[in-house]
């Protein structure tokens, strides 16, 4: 491992700006897990990671990363705990950063896929909760999560680390309308349902009633103000997550998780859900 040249150094660096990483279509993957799933995953046949920044003993520590990382034919960079600091985005760095290649898929693909749970994030605009709503739906087995144009970045550092690798478990499709992913979902056989406090429908009647084991799609809205009215009347029904107990209301990444596997279990029953686990 050699040190990395300061421009390659900066050239990482500039990927925290959003700016930086559409012109480039490159991101920063942090941490193990991470880059771990980096450095299997592939991207039109090409390894999604390409760079990797690591500190001796994080290299010590996570050996067999640095070696698929080398298998994946990423450059490995021994690099110091200033540089490592300068390119993480948290307060305790854990001494590996990937420099990544962009995953998203094209909408269309998506449909094409004929995926039968969905997760679409209209308007959710923290990087934090859209990792964790993404994580959620990986754990959940959705088959893939739409982001509205008004949407965070899904490459967002905080994002990337929410989701503790699961941006690269699923197909992702950004910056798609929400009348355009409805229509497109519905067309495509898709039951679209809208999550709100206020919904006309229970969660639970939805499941006694037997009405979330054909294909679903969960739209989960922003997390101050939730759906606007105009969205809200796009989907086929709007389903509130019963409040039992005292509390105002669950966070978005709360609630999107019960909606997830309230329809996996519907459509595992159903026999529909791809399997949540991986064979070893």
């Amino acid at each position: 491992m050699n040190p990395p040249s300061s421009a390659r150094v900066a050239a990482a660096r500039r990927l925290a700006r959003r700016a930086h990483r559409s012109r480039e279509r490159r991101f920063l993957a942090e941490g193990p897990q991470a880059v771990r799933e980096a450095a299997v995953h592939q991207v039109e046949g090409a390894p999604a990671l390409l760079e990797l920044f690591t500190t001796e003993e994080a290299a010590e520590r996570h050996a067999e990363v640095l070696d698929r990382a080398r298998e994946a034919g990423a450059r490995v960079h021994l690099a110091s705990d200033a540089t490592l600091a300068e390119l993480s985005q948290t307060v305790t760095p854990q001494g590996l950063v990937g420099v990544c290649r962009f995953l998203d898929h094209p909408f269309d693909d998506v449909l094409t896929a004929r995926p039968r749970l969905v997760a679409v994030l209209a308007n959710v605009r923290d990087p934090g909760n859209a990792g964790t709503v993404l994580r959620c739906a990986d754990a959940a087995g959705a088959e893939a999560v739409v982001l509205t144009d008004a949407s965070v970045d899904v490459y967002n550092p905080k994002s990337v680390r929410a989701s503790v690798g699961s941006l690269f478990h699923l197909p992702v499709a950004v910056g798609v309308p929400v009348e355009r992913a409805v229509a497109g979902l519905r067309g495509s056989g898709v039951r679209v349902l809208a999550a709100d406090g206020a919904g006309e429908r229970d969660l639970d009647a939805e499941l006694d009633g037997d009405r979330l084991g054909g294909p679903t799609a969960w739209i989960f809205g922003n997390e101050a103000w939730g759906l606007p009215d105009g969205t809200r009347a796009l989907a086929d029904g709007v389903v509130r997550v019963p409040i039992h107990g005292l509390a105002e209301s669950l966070n978005l990444a709360t609630a999107a998780a019960v909606c997830l596997y309230a329809s996996a279990r519907a459509q595992r029953a159903a026999g529909g859900c791809r399997a949540v686990t991986r064979e070893e």
